[in-house]
């Protein structure tokens, strides 16, 4: 069987990955990497022994090269509608890094691109293929929490504090991703507030390792794909082919104040609501995720190595106006060990190869995730106004 020939756009920590899953795995070709840092290009040559693969500063002089079937691009958010859409037009599949742009018109326009060039687009929101999730969403659907009361998640980390976007764009979509999975929904109603301590403004962001992508690597423990704020002020070239209206890259919250702290509401069609505890400048990093039913909690604290998806029992038995807990047991749920981006590169060249787009994790499926994100913003800068998600 062809090996699927496959270049990746950018070379940072999630880049990087991407670049040793794809060298490694049977079905691909890893055909070229692009980054502007050579240091960083060499290095790579060096660290994963990439032979034949073409090492390039930018993309206009790999897009042409004759075995590139797919493009995965790990680069800033800000670059990511003119690559993906100048990659589908050269007939080039594409896995993006999350989110898939900041903009919902651009990320429509590029899935139904995908759609006329009969391309695959997918999105690596890597947290959907995490075997807790799968197994969580198990638990959900068969009803073992009975009926769902309400949810909760935190994020929160000391630093790194990213320039380029606020806490909201750079940790809730994680959460936002695990409840629609979980409830199979997505939510009708939105409400954010926040919090600012540190004093700057929103700039574009610049190519490098400015996030933290976790102790963890591909497990997910953070999981965002995009790379950020750069010690260098190189940025990633963005290709110079037409596109419609002449678009230039877009960036989000672009000068204004960046929350540092963000709360956020989610209220389902059901009824059910989750809420979202997100901050970066918290020394106690959490990475925990909760449903609660009338039956009992799913609790998927990511943290906790040896047990990190479990089933906390209890009930209230009620005498006359008293309540007293009854029935209190803890239940550790097996999950397989496997690591989340590699079934991330399995899914996207398993797409390929039979034509069929991932209803697991599309390009519409990230444009409803920037959809929501953006419904959170405008309510985030409107002081917590609820805002409908249409």
């Amino acid at each position: 069987m062809k090996r699927i020939g496959i270049a990746v756009l950018g070379a940072g920590r999630w880049g990087t990955h991407l670049i040793r899953i794809f060298s490694e795995h049977p079905d691909a070709h890893l055909v070229g990497v692009v980054d502007p840092q050579s240091k960083r290009l060499a290095t790579l040559q060096e660290r994963f022994a990439l032979n034949g693969v073409v090492l390039a500063k930018d993309w206009e002089s790999l897009r042409d090269h004759s075995e590139i079937e797919a493009v995965a691009i790990a680069t800033p958010a800000f670059t990511h509608y003119h690559l993906i859409a100048d990659a589908l037009q050269q007939g080039y599949h594409v896995l993006a890094e999350k989110p898939l742009t900041l903009n919902v018109a651009e990320c429509l326009e590029l899935c139904h691109l995908a759609e006329q060039q009969h391309r695959q687009l997918m999105v690596d929101h890597t947290y959907l293929f995490h075997p807790a999730v799968k197994r969580g969403q198990e638990v959900v659907q068969l009803g073992y929490l009975g009926e769902l009361r309400y949810g909760y998640a935190a994020r929160t980390h000391l630093g790194p504090v990213r320039q380029d976007v606020d806490a909201l764009w750079d940790l809730a979509i994680h959460d936002i991703a695990i409840f629609n999975t979980w409830l199979e929904q997505s939510p009708v109603q939105v409400q954010a507030t926040g919090r600012v301590w540190l004093s700057r403004e929103g700039e574009m962001g610049r190519w490098g390792d400015g996030e933290d992508k976790g102790d963890k690597g591909d497990k997910g423990d953070k999981g965002d794909g995009e790379d950020s704020i750069a010690t260098s002020s190189s940025q990633f070239p963005i290709p110079n082919s037409q596109f419609p209206n002449n678009k230039q890259p877009t960036t989000n919250n672009q000068q204004q104040i960046l929350s540092d702290l963000v709360q956020v509401t989610l209220t389902y069609p059901s009824g059910f609501q989750a809420f979202i505890h997100l901050c970066w400048l918290n020394p106690d990093k959490q990475r925990r995720l909760t449903i609660v039913g009338e039956q009992g909690s799913l609790i998927f604290d990511e943290m906790d190595t040896h047990a990190p998806l479990i089933i906390q029992r209890g009930y209230l038995e009620q005498q006359g106006n008293q309540f007293t807990p009854a029935g209190q047991s803890r239940e550790v749920l097996e999950i397989e060990p496997t690591q989340p981006l590699d079934l991330v590169c399995d899914r996207f060249l398993y797409n390929i190869r039979t034509v069929q787009p991932s209803n697991l994790s599309s390009g519409w499926v990230g444009t409803q995730l920037v959809k929501i994100l953006c419904c959170l913003s405008q309510s985030l800068q409107q002081g917590g106004r609820a805002v409908r998600v249409s």
